[in-house]
């Protein structure tokens, strides 16, 4: 099994590369049966190298800005599209591979061109929905234009190959440490996020569900799992909440709006309702097989 990562700016930066080393020096890799290994995610035959004997890959696609201080730009979005397809092609082209697991974006399903207007039951953003490429072009939204045009390209990639391929799109990561770790992602995630939280449509989700749901999904993939699927388990719905976010990330936190009644009234009954339900059902049936299997387990 591999779990691909890919770095902007520079392919590797030199904190991997110490890291590499450590892990060499005192024998770590290779513990435990987890090896690590570095390849370049632009380079088709390094990553069949990397995936050769792997029977399941995992391009987890966290962006790293070695610089911390160049963001997310709209050159980024064209070469993590690259990046994604050429993962995919690596595993379709390596004979060990049978699956992968991608992970995109909430972002990837939720930004389109036109609202609808004076509903009387919200719109439901599940995981048919495809954010607009138009629309983020448009409004500069860099981060979900770079992860839906990534995820699309995987999908076409993957398409009639002999390769069983699942997309998780997660809200964006938190958890203790996580997002002053990984700042790029985290502050490019949060662009047009007033606009978001108006909609019902700003969500987090915990570093570590988002692992055990690559996990759980992985696991499901010789049986039902297949397709897209949404991870978040908070919805941010108050402008009190999003200056925490903001604080939390390290970020200068924007005093929100004045209060208006209409305002007030629109935030409390958003366009639309975000919805995990297809993986929350699996991860639920994953968990209760698991747990049967140790009930069953006889010490006689």
């Amino acid at each position: 099994m591999h779990i691909s990562q890919q770095t902007f700016g520079q392919l590797w930066t030199y904190e991997d590369l110490d890291k590499l080393r450590e892990m060499e020096m005192f024998r770590e890799n290779g513990r435990d049966g987890v090896w690590t290994v570095m390849a370049n995610v632009m380079d088709p035959e390094s990553l069949h190298r990397a995936f050769n004997g792997c029977v399941g890959v995992f391009h987890t696609s966290s962006l790293v800005d070695p610089g911390g201080i160049s963001g997310y730009t709209k050159h980024m979005a064209s070469l993590e599209t690259k990046a994604a397809e050429r993962v995919v092609e690596a595993c379709v082209r390596t004979e060990s591979v049978r699956k992968c697991v991608f992970t995109s974006s909430l972002l990837a399903c939720v930004w389109r061109q036109s609202y609808p207007q004076h509903r009387r039951f919200p719109t439901t953003v599940d995981e048919n929905c495809w954010s607009d490429e138009t629309f983020c072009r448009d409004n500069k939204l860099w981060f979900a234009l770079g992860k839906t045009m990534a995820e699309k390209a995987a999908w076409r990639a993957a398409r009639g190959r002999d390769l069983k391929l699942v997309t998780i799109c997660p809200a964006l990561v938190t958890g203790p440490g996580f997002r002053r770790r990984n700042s790029t992602p985290s502050i490019a995630y949060l662009k047009g996020a007033h606009a978001m939280v108006a909609e019902g449509l700003l969500a987090t989700t915990d570093v570590e569900q988002v692992a055990e749901a690559h996990v759980r999904v992985y696991e499901a993939m010789n049986g039902t799992a297949g397709g897209r699927y949404i991870c978040y388990d908070h919805i941010v719905r108050r402008a009190e909440e999003f200056v925490e976010l903001e604080l939390q990330l390290g970020l200068q936190a924007r005093a929100p709006p004045p209060h208006d009644e209409q305002a007030a009234t629109a935030i409390a009954t958003p366009s639309f309702e975000l919805c995990n339900r297809k993986l929350t059902r699996l991860v639920s049936s994953r968990r209760r097989c698991t747990h049967d299997a140790y009930l069953s387990v006889s010490y006689d």
